[in-house]
């Protein structure tokens, strides 16, 4: 699957810009015009880097990524700044906030591409590897083919995107309706219950005989793939 991009840009032209590039590079897009809109987001979906205005109407990009570094689910999401303040003090600023990176308007769109991959294989190697590792367990993404400690283990196409997702984050606690976003899709509309009835097909195919289970249940908050996993085998 894809990595996830959050876009936060009160211009549209420039929005619609990035998102057009973003796509081509093969990345799953979201954008938001404001603060609250990218909250609204946040709320369901969990990105994988976030591309940040510094100027946006009501709450500003600085204030917005000194909030989401406190926060706990997002503390950890690369953040690049966008803005047309150039001047040293003010790149400081940003990144002392927490950004990550930091890119001055007008900006080359390769440039900006460059920072985004490069950004993401120091963050995230996971998204950007064609195989996934952890114990006893490997998914291939070219090969779209799954195995544990050697046997193939045959998924449908919905196990696979779940395991892979979940596999992308270890230790990162989903809950269904962000399952639901991120692994059917947000324009598609199935009951939460769908998350829990494919969890334990994935759950049958993956674990055989006495064989330890690498998806964890959190109760009252979702699932995650067990980051003491790795340590098996």
């Amino acid at each position: 699957m894809p990595a996830t991009i959050l876009v936060v840009e009160d211009e549209a032209d420039l929005s619609v810009l990035m998102r057009y590039n973003l796509e081509a590079e093969g990345f799953r897009v979201l954008t938001a015009e404001s603060g609250d809109e990218a909250a609204e987001i946040l709320q369901e979906t969990v990105p994988d880097l976030i591309l940040l205005d510094w100027m946006l109407p009501g709450l500003s990009g600085i204030e917005l990524c000194r909030r989401w570094r406190a926060r706990e689910e997002t503390a950890r999401v690369p953040i690049i700044m966008i803005t047309a303040r150039g001047e040293e003090e003010e790149r400081i600023r940003g990144l002392a906030t927490g950004a990550d990176d930091y890119v001055v308007k007008p900006f080359s769109l390769p440039e900006l591409l460059a920072r985004v991959h490069a950004l993401l294989r120091r963050s995230s190697p996971q998204l950007v590897t064609s195989i996934l590792k952890a114990g006893d367990l490997e998914l291939d993404r070219t090969s779209h083919r799954v195995r544990r400690s050697g046997r193939e283990v045959h998924l449908g196409p919905t196990e696979y995107r779940l395991l892979e997702y979940l596999m992308r984050h270890p230790g990162r606690v989903y809950s269904r309706e962000q399952l639901l976003d991120g692994v059917w899709g947000n324009d598609v509309y199935v009951d939460e219950r769908t998350v829990d009835v494919h969890v334990g097909r994935l759950r049958k195919a993956i674990n055989r005989g006495r064989a330890a289970d690498p998806i964890r249940t959190v109760r009252g908050a979702g699932y995650a793939f067990d980051e003491r996993f790795d340590k098996v085998g």
